[in-house]
């Protein structure tokens, strides 16, 4: 991982910047106006400042098609690629009406006739429209998604950089874990490899805990304490070069289980077996709901699959969206985030995540972490 600000390289920016304006041509844009983070990121390769938690709608990014021309909000060139030019930057405003004037000087503004946003907020709904005096303003973020579902070889060669951060993560905690021991110090271990990998900001901080005997989701103990005999859940997640890579396992306490314990962990073979078989091109998204049920395991509350990259990716498909998992079709280049799960009364729960690659002959498994050996 690069120690300094520069921008992403460029083969991967520029097979991402075709996608969008493909994507652009495809739904008939004359320009782009990105507000999300990993959008403009997308479009432009410049990284962004990463805060926790949500931001305003901004004009970060704006793309015209015709010339093919990145626009950037940015009051300096770190980061910045060679191919924007420092006249395509413009700095914060206090005052958005100057942030407008810049847009409305864009060429090719004035003539635009389509111009889409991926947010808006009340203010940049009523100003939007004075910088682009002849457009209609519509959905931008549909195009978006479009372009980022289908990972570039290049993306893909990232995301499995940024999985092998999270792996060396995964197994620091995995190897803290002890009776006694806290979810707390586990967590502790898993960021700090992470960190020493060259990623500081985790895709989630609440990366350990000890799975219930009691209840299929709950988390076990008030006092977040390790104790012999638990089964212990990680998930592992990174945000990397713009991209985030997770991986999840379970482990039990001291490296061994009974019987009860292997037949669960059996169980989650015979539904991780299936799940892998609906990554299939053309497969709809309510095939991977399909599997736990074929294996006669319960739904669980969180997605089944969900698309990894800048962010999170469509599809997500989850068993409180049927009718959009349904629509959902899989195909070559997506890389989905895959949860199987399963639990047993008096024992816990066994959670595993892996990142799939879907190819032209099936899954790809992109995450290479050990399993318990049951």
């Amino acid at each position: 991982m690069a120690i300094e600000v520069v921008p992403d390289d460029r083969a991967l920016r520029h097979g991402r910047r075709d996608r969008a304006l493909a994507q652009m041509q495809a739904h008939d844009l004359d320009v782009l106006v990105l507000g999300r983070q990993a959008n403009a990121r997308y479009v432009s390769g410049t990284p962004q400042l990463w805060v926790a938690g949500t931001r305003p709608f901004g004009p970060v990014a704006t793309v015209v098609r015709r010339t093919r021309a990145v626009h950037l909000l940015s009051t300096w060139d770190e980061g910045v690629p060679d191919d924007i030019p420092h006249e395509h930057l413009y700095g914060i405003a206090w005052n958005p009406v100057n942030t407008i004037a810049v847009l409305r000087g864009i060429e090719g503004a004035a003539t635009a006739r389509r111009v889409g946003t991926d947010a808006l907020s009340p203010t940049f709904a009523k100003l939007l429209p004075t910088a682009f005096p002849g457009a209609e303003l519509v959905d931008g973020e549909l195009a978006m998604r479009a372009a980022r579902r289908i990972k570039t070889a290049h993306e893909v060669e990232v995301l499995r950089g940024t999985l092998r951060i999270a792996e060396t993560g995964l197994s620091a905690a995995v190897a803290r874990l002890a009776p006694e021991v806290t979810e707390q110090a586990l967590i502790g271990a898993l960021l700090e490899a992470m960190t020493a990998g060259g990623v500081s900001t985790p895709a989630s901080q609440d990366s350990a805990w000890v799975t219930s005997r009691e209840h299929p989701w709950r988390r076990a103990g008030a006092d977040r304490r390790v104790r012999s005999g638990d089964l212990v859940a990680f998930s592992s997640g990174v945000l990397g070069e713009g991209y985030i890579g997770e991986v999840g396992r379970t482990w039990p306490v001291g490296g061994e289980g009974g019987d009860d314990v292997r037949k669960l962990y059996r169980r989650w073979d015979g539904l991780w077996a299936r799940l892998i078989e609906a990554c299939r091109p053309g497969s709809a998204g309510t095939d991977l709901l399909a599997a736990y049920e074929t294996a006669g395991e319960p739904l669980p509350p969180m997605p089944v699959a969900r698309g990894l990259g800048m962010g999170f990716d469509p599809p997500v498909v989850t068993s409180q969206l049927r009718a959009s998992a349904e629509a959902e079709r899989l195909e070559p280049g997506m890389v989905l985030a895959v949860t199987a799960y399963v639990w047993e009364s008096g024992v816990g729960a066994v959670f595993g995540r892996d990142a799939v690659l879907i190819t032209e002959d099936g899954a790809e498994v992109l995450t290479v972490a050990p399993h318990w050996e049951h």
